[in-house]
């Protein structure tokens, strides 16, 4: 395991940890509000929801819709993911609902200016796009909507694990859509995919 991964991991850890605590019986008569513990939530994903972690993603900009399902599915263990199924697992209905519309409050993320953009890489990744008709469901400037992600400025790393795990099908979405549009697409290409659709200059931003 990479010294990267290990720190993200206890990082994780270290939140959920935060969380469970607050979320569960305390001294004081109230429990933490909605926000408070919303606060857990970006300790990992970031302020305002733009992760700097290795492998967390940014929630900035993400639809609300999407969200909750997101929470739903770690909430009833069909997600695989440790850290997100002990933070999800005791939420209510309303609570579920009231965190995804926190989440889906965040304004998106703007192009990243430190990333070294490389040309020739953005130019196969928009064709990867366009073969596999990733505009049909994430809009044409993959900002998704209602349950479909946004996509536009995500953390590149991320992008590239979750569109493996898609192509290795490690991961099942709603559908089998995203697990067949990713068939046969080489390692290399959801490298360049990722790429492009973490500096993809299109997006909208706030």
């Amino acid at each position: 395991m990479s010294l990267q991964r290990l720190t993200s991991q206890v990082t994780v850890a270290l939140a959920v940890a935060t969380w469970l605590f607050s979320a569960g019986p305390v001294l004081a008569q109230s429990r933490p509000s909605l926000q408070d513990r919303f606060a857990t939530c970006l300790a990992c994903h970031g302020e305002g929801g733009r992760s700097t972690q290795p492998l967390i993603p940014s929630l900035a900009g993400q639809p609300s819709f999407y969200a909750i399902t997101q929470l739903f599915l770690f909430r009833e263990g069909r997600r695989d993911n440790e850290a997100m199924t002990a933070v999800a697992k005791g939420m209510t209905d309303d609570e579920l609902r009231g965190f995804s519309e926190l989440i889906g409050q965040l304004p998106p993320p703007p192009r990243p200016v430190a990333s070294v953009v490389d040309a020739q890489r953005m130019a196969r990744g928009a064709e990867l796009a366009q073969q596999h008709r990733c505009v049909s469901c994430h809009g044409a400037d993959f900002a998704g909507g209602k349950q479909v992600a946004r996509l536009a400025h995500q953390r590149e790393d991320y992008l590239v694990q979750t569109l493996n795990a898609f192509r290795a099908g490690k991961r099942i979405g709603y559908t089998q859509a995203m697990n067949e549009a990713l068939a046969g697409v080489s390692a290399e290409d959801v490298q360049n995919l990722a790429h492009y659709l973490a500096n993809v200059p299109s997006a909208k931003a706030q």
